[in-house]
């Protein structure tokens, strides 16, 4: 490390300047940071918030949510977007009911094989809910250090192996890595943003390799552009499972029809939310959540 108080000043400062997230409290359950996980996966922090608070309020153990139907986790999942997201999580709640007596494992390997959970999440969970001394690497966290550690402009494509050996050269002991994760994504988030970072207001500035060489613009390996929203098949999808979500109960292909009018994309739309089991097909041309 370019300094070796490097982690205290990052965790000093996410101690004064962290954001009261309500899945931050020392009072929130391992099912609970899982949860938020779930939520956050591509998705701004401040839209998860409210569905959150509503999720955990209904259903605050796996058990819970698993004795629900797979439906109502999609119609509670609303607009949080990439709804696949709610098929993986009660699918998840299933498992931990029916293979961990309705705890939520604390071992990375054990927390992989639950359905829809990849190496990061299972860090993140591992860390944030057990205080492991794991690596939790996203995208804020690549372009933290690679910034300050690297002096390079902006993140390379990640690399599991590669993003782990960084971040562990740079964490503290044990006892303090937990916080030094959270410190970490926290200030890619709100202070090394990709544009117009606040180099002023970051407590690693005087050891950022980066701004110490003046900036140079090193070019974003590998990094892709996010396909635009409006008009895609995304919203088409969004629209359509809008309609059966406000639904109390089947809906039939014309209320389908009215919701997206470019029928190529709608009927796209359709097939791709029946092949990934969001919606079911019934008979006489009538659509319904999963059950």
């Amino acid at each position: 490390m370019a300094d070796e108080n490097a982690a205290d000043q990052v965790r000093a400062w996410f101690a004064r300047e962290g954001r009261a997230l309500p899945w931050r409290g020392d009072d929130v359950s391992p099912w609970g940071v899982l949860v938020s996980e779930f939520m956050l996966q591509q998705t701004p922090a401040a839209r998860v918030i409210a569905p959150y608070l509503t999720w955990m309020e209904r259903w605050p153990t796996p058990a819970a949510l698993a004795a629900a139907s797979v439906g109502d986790a999609v119609r509670a999942w609303a607009n949080l977007g990439y709804p696949r997201r709610a098929l993986w999580l009660h699918a998840c709640a299933v498992t931990i009911t029916e293979s961990f007596d309705g705890r939520v494992p604390s071992d990375v390997a054990e927390l992989e094989k639950l359905p829809g959970i990849g190496p990061y999440t299972a860090r993140a969970v591992a860390v944030f809910a057990f205080r492991a001394h794991e690596p939790v690497v996203d995208t804020n966290v690549r372009r933290v250090i690679a910034r300050w550690h690297h002096g390079r402009s902006d993140q390379e494509s990640p690399s599991a192996k590669r993003d782990h050996a960084d971040m562990l050269a740079l964490m503290p002991p044990p006892a303090q890595s937990p916080e030094f994760n959270a410190a970490m994504m926290e200030l890619g988030a709100r202070v090394c943003t990709a544009r117009a970072p606040l180099c002023a207001e970051c407590p690693l500035a005087r050891t950022c390799a980066w701004r110490n060489a003046g900036y140079p613009d090193t070019g974003a390996r590998g990094a892709t552009k996010q396909a635009r929203y409006d008009g895609s098949d995304r919203q088409a999808r969004g629209a359509l499972l809008a309609v059966l979500r406000s639904a109390p109960g089947p809906v039939t292909r014309a209320a389908l029809e009215r919701a997206w009018a470019q029928a190529a994309q709608r009927d796209r739309a359709l097939i791709s939310l029946i092949d990934d089991g969001l919606i079911l097909p019934l008979a006489r041309q009538r659509f319904e959540l999963p059950s």
